[in-house]
């Protein structure tokens, strides 16, 4: 079964995350879609910047949804996160889960997006009145060597 993990510098969308976990058996799908909001701890947001590893980040999202189909057996899991400047409102991230049952489903989504967050190697500048800052920079060589 070919998984769905990229990072692109176009829009993306539901309906391919969707599509890449729908099956027969699934009694269950859970879609997260992650946005660019207007504000972050109290500060306006008029833009936000993505940039990623992209070969490091691809093969991170594959070992955590392997690890999460490890521990969840009849989760099946897809992800899309985008790269580049997003403008409030725009998709950022989106997350699938699709199981036999709807817990199965959201347990997995919740787990795919946490560990996105925490360990790919996706930067993201925010950029307000006050100007552009990185928000919980990491520097990639820790990230790769972290996780080889």
């Amino acid at each position: 079964m070919t998984q769905l993990a990229d990072v692109r510098d176009s829009a993306i969308t539901a309906d391919e995350c969707l599509a890449a976990v729908s099956r027969p058996e699934a009694g269950g799908i859970t879609l997260f879609v992650g946005t660019v909001r207007d504000h972050s701890d109290g500060q306006t947001v008029t833009l936000l910047e993505y940039q990623a590893y992209e070969s490091m980040a691809k093969k991170q999202m594959l070992k955590i949804m392997s690890g999460i189909q490890s521990e969840i057996p009849d989760v099946r899991l897809a992800v899309l996160h985008r790269v580049g400047a997003l403008k409030v409102g725009d998709i950022a991230v989106i997350c699938s889960a699709s199981a036999p049952h709807r817990g199965e489903a959201f347990t997995g989504a919740r787990a795919l997006i946490d560990r996105i967050k925490a360990d790919v190697p996706i930067w993201k500048r925010e950029h307000g009145p006050d100007g552009p800052y990185w928000v919980d920079w990491k520097d990639a060589r820790c990230v790769a060597h972290d996780h080889e």
